[in-house]
C-alpha cells in the first residue's frame, strides 16, 4: 500500500523526504522504504534491524545519516539472515571497510564517525548492497 505522504493529489504531503530521527533499537520493514533516517546514540549503543532474507523485497531501500558529532555508542545495522556486499570510502580515500566479495552481516555507525557520514542500502536478490561516504578514517565498518 502506498503511503499518503508520497501522494502529491492527497494533501498529506509534497516531494521532501521522510525523515525519521533514531535514538533506539527499531525494526525497519518494507512498508519503510525510502526513509531517511538520523541516527544518534546519545542513549546508548542500539541496533537497527532490517528485513531478513525471506521477508525482504526486492528494491527497498534505506538511507542511514550519522546526526550526533561522534556518536556516544556504535550503532549497529543488522542485515541478519540476509548478507550484505558494501562499497565504502573515508576521509583517507581507504576502502579498506569494503566488503570485497566477502559479505558481512552488519554495518557498524563507529563512535569516531562525523555527522553527516551516511550508508545507503537496498535489498535485491536475496541480500542488500550498500554504499557508504565518512568524513573520517574507520568512522563506518562492518561485523
Amino acid at each position: 500500500m502506498r503511503s499518503a505522504y508520497l501522494e502529491v493529489n492527497s494533501g498529506e504531503g509534497d516531494f521532501r523526504k521522510h525523515v525519521e530521527h533514531l535514538t533506539a533499537a527499531v525494526t525497519l520493514t518494507n512498508n519503510d522504504s525510502g526513509k531517511v533516517y538520523m541516527c544518534s546514540s546519545a542513549d546508548g549503543a542500539f541496533s537497527i534491524t532490517l528485513p531478513t532474507a525471506s521477508t525482504g523485497l526486492d528494491g527497498v531501500h534505506y538511507k542511514f545519516i550519522v546526526w550526533e558529532e561522534t556518536p556516544t555508542a556504535d550503532i549497529t545495522i543488522a542485515a541478519g539472515s540476509a548478507i550484505v556486499s558494501l562499497v565504502h570510502k573515508d576521509a583517507g580515500g581507504d576502502a579498506a571497510a569494503s566488503t570485497a566479495g566477502t559479505q558481512v552481516s552488519n554495518i557498524i555507525l563507529d563512535t569516531t564517525a562525523q555527522r553527516g557520514d551516511v550508508v545507503d542500502i537496498m535489498f535485491w536478490g536475496g541480500e542488500y548492497v550498500a554504499t557508504a561516504l565518512s568524513g573520517i578514517n574507520a568512522g563506518i565498518h562492518t561485523s
